[in-house]
């Protein structure tokens, strides 16, 4: 149920970010289809969705940490998360200025807390968010998102004295929309293709999200789409120079950047010089960098400069526009794992990959932009984690809204993707394929060796921190303290049912000689089993088992 609380507690922010995620989802497409600037290439909609999903993913694994139900984030902490989920999940230009109007906001929403009364602590926000955001642009332009949060801003400082949060959360969505509407006679572009600004339309469905979690009352919705929203590309080619400027950019650059407060001034100058939409936003050694720019390498080298970037995405705006999209491939398969030394065998392969960070699931965004990015017909999407099921089904069902034919095999580990990709057979048809993928997957048991973090009770007994515990088919069954030991009872337990293929994925921090270790374990106690080897990498578990 919506938070109806005259305030802005951690229970009203996760309310909010829910409920601006399905108001995205409801618009993307329509905002998608009123993209016209800075660049017409369509996907500020998805931008947003992406950027708010990523919040929200924040705020509730936040919530997750106090699963107990014995008590609730501070509102800190939840405004906190938003903020850095926002952040790390930015995405295209929209998302990365959203992204730094939610940390403007938390800011202030994290520092006042508890000390003064919500409907100031609003205000406040909501007038720090849009400084920051215009801060954060290297040129501003008036008629987009960054007018429309200083209309935003300004409305709400004029609610009457004393007024609660829900008045004024009002009175910023009011003013918000009123400035929406008059975008389109103060950028040309936005008035010759008879649309109003795309990421400031975003912004009103986030504030009205806003208004619905603190009262509990969805706000009227008056905007709609043209009848026949004006085509992305005829809307580019429409537009003169001084708007989308002949051969502009060829490319969009975005990363993340740890780096200092002077190296990232410097950084800016640097990009700006060598491109446009430059929108740099974040603090405390982290930022997310956005730039448009025809040399996408020497905006990367200047983040090598300037700091560590990594999660870097480049898009060639050509390669975006439907009339130079390649002829797409009959079928792809989209793989989702844990360390980029499986990344590397499966892209061999020739799967497009996702990967999963350590308490960083992909979420169903990643996963739709990694199915697109297969450019196939024809898609089976393997996440490797039955956690993912949802979010795999959620990307899937997008995708074929899409017309794009997914098939989810529903993989719960990684070792179990491996034998589905093995077997694939893309000259086969798609659903004898996709059996065969699923069998091979299913005949497959996987287990792995994880670290207890804590003192807790498990299916084989009690565990302390530091103990080795083996997990078989996703249950603790043997508990150990050394990992050569606890692998080989694992193995034990497994290949007591019978097996023909034993798969070991290593760790980064585990050392060779325990692949030689557990295959002379399989060579001598068990006649015709084969074992292959393979490294996971960074970020991947100690130890991964599967058994065919």
């Amino acid at each position: 149920m919506p938070q109806t609380a005259d305030d802005l507690d951690a229970v009203a922010v996760r309310t909010w970010c829910s409920l601006a995620l399905d108001a995205l989802g409801r618009e993307r497409e329509a905002i998608d289809a009123i993209n016209v600037y800075p660049v017409a290439d369509g996907d500020t909609g998805t931008n947003l969705y992406l950027t708010v999903e990523s919040a929200a993913g924040a705020v509730e694994a936040v919530f997750a940490a106090h699963e107990t139900g014995t008590s609730v984030p501070s509102t800190a902490d939840a405004v906190r998360a938003m903020a850095h989920g926002a952040l790390i999940g930015a995405r295209g230009n929209s998302g990365t200025i959203l992204a730094q109007l939610l940390r403007g906001m938390a800011g202030v929403l994290a520092e006042e807390a508890g000390a003064r009364g919500g409907t100031d602590r609003l205000r406040l926000a909501l007038t720090r968010a849009a400084l920051s955001a215009r801060e954060a642009v290297a040129h501003p332009v008036e008629g987009t998102v960054l007018t429309v949060a200083t209309a935003a801003a300004e409305a709400a400082g004029r609610a009457a004295a004393g007024a609660g949060t829900a008045v004024v959360a009002q009175a910023a969505y009011e003013g918000a929309r009123t400035a929406l509407e008059a975008t389109p006679g103060q950028l040309a572009v936005l008035g010759r293709a008879g649309v109003v600004d795309a990421g400031g339309r975003g912004l009103v469905a986030v504030l009205g999200a806003l208004v619905e979690a603190v009262s509990g009352r969805a706000p009227v919705r008056v905007y709609e789409a043209p009848a026949s929203p004006v085509p992305v590309a005829a809307a580019a080619d429409d537009c003169p120079a001084a708007d989308t400027p002949e051969g502009g950019p060829a490319f969009e650059v975005i990363y993340l950047l740890e780096a200092g407060d002077e190296a990232v001034e410097r950084l800016r100058t640097r990009l700006d010089d060598l491109g446009d939409s430059l929108v740099v936003v974040g603090g405390d050694g982290l930022w997310n960098v956005h730039v448009h720019v025809d040399d996408a390498g020497a905006a990367v080298e200047a983040g090598v400069e300037a700091g560590r970037p990594y999660r870097i995405r480049i898009t060639h705006f050509a390669a975006d526009r439907v009339h130079t999209r390649p002829e797409p491939a009959q079928r792809a398969v989209v793989v989702v794992v844990p360390g980029d030394g499986l990344g590397g065998l499966c892209a061999e392969a020739g799967a497009t990959t996702v990967l999963a960070r350590p308490g960083e699931p992909p979420a169903s965004g990643e996963l739709v932009d990694a199915i697109r990015r297969a450019h196939a017909r024809e898609v089976v999407l393997l996440p490797n984690d039955g956690d993912l099921r949802h979010t795999a089904a959620a990307a899937a069902e997008q995708a074929r809204t899409e017309g794009i034919r997914v098939a989810l095999i529903p993989t719960r580990a990684a070792v179990q993707g491996i034998a589905a990709l093995a077997v694939h057979e893309p000259d086969r048809s798609f659903d004898e394929d996709v059996v065969a993928m699923t069998a091979a997957a299913g005949a497959t048991r996987y287990a792995e060796l994880a670290v207890a973090e804590r003192q807790s009770w498990t299916m084989a007994g009690i565990c302390q921190a530091g103990d080795i515990l083996g997990l078989i088919d996703g249950d603790v069954a043997v508990i150990g303290d050394n990992v050569p030991e606890t692998a080989r009872n694992v193995l034990d337990r497994m290949l007591a049912a019978g097996g023909e293929l034993v798969t070991l994925v290593l760790g980064e921090d585990v050392p060779d000689t325990l692949a030689g270790t557990l295959e002379e374990h399989v060579r001598e106690g068990y006649l015709a089993v084969d074992t292959v080897v393979y490294r996971g990498g960074h970020q991947c578990a100690p130890l991964l088992i599967g058994v065919e």
